[in-house]
């Protein structure tokens, strides 16, 4: 796996589970539909069994964690199989757990302060979150001047029609969205309205 999970794909899908037993065939889709960088997050009880299917059973799939907040949980998914953490936000002891992991994560920031924070801390990749509350394109473009070393995977109320905006910018990596995994079509099973969606959204990035 590459150092960066920023540089996996241009739009990381985020999953919200209800449960573990649609992990793998959703996996495989989005795997298949060229978006290999898939994070659980842990707003369900089923998403720690989620990431652990995952990682014992689709080899091409690169599984993360998202919603991490607490160094417990940071333990718990490195047990379970994650390869990539990603918060909402960050303390210093989550951090330190983050770091001590081994694991690539993206610590979450809204604000230029926090940003300045990672920076001095010696993080360079982060999550943009809520991106689209937070002020969207025209704030991460208003950070690159200054900030040139950060680099974000913005998150939150980013749709296919803003995506391409967003990874137009120099300090974007890469985007996180679940527009390619609707609720609707997991509980439909239907993996290849997922696979569909998910080659779409794969295709931002060309």
């Amino acid at each position: 796996m590459t150092s960066s999970v920023l540089d996996l794909a241009p739009v990381v899908p985020v999953v919200v589970l209800e449960d573990a037993a649609d992990a793998v065939p959703l996996a495989r889709a989005l795997v298949a539909g060229g978006l290999p960088a898939i994070e659980v997050t842990l707003r369900t009880t089923a998403a720690p069994d989620a990431i652990r299917a995952i990682a014992a059973e689709v080899p091409d799939a690169v599984v993360g964690a998202g919603t991490v907040v607490s160094a417990g949980q940071v333990a718990d998914m490195v047990a379970a199989g994650a390869r990539f953490l990603v918060s909402p936000g960050w303390t210093d002891a989550l951090l330190e757990a983050m770091k001590g992991s081994g694991l690539p994560f993206l610590p979450g920031v809204s604000t230029t302060s926090e940003v300045v924070a990672l920076l001095e801390r010696g993080v360079t990749e982060m999550k943009f979150f809520p991106a689209e509350a937070a002020g969207g394109t025209a704030y991460l473009k208003a950070l690159s001047a200054p900030l040139p070393r950060a680099r974000f995977c913005p998150t939150g109320g980013i749709s296919p029609a803003s995506a391409h905006a967003y990874l137009a910018l120099p300090n974007v990596g890469c985007v996180g969205g679940s527009w390619m995994v609707p609720a609707d079509a997991i509980a439909a099973h239907d993996w290849d309205r997922v696979e569909r969606l998910a080659a779409e959204a794969a295709a931002l990035g060309a």
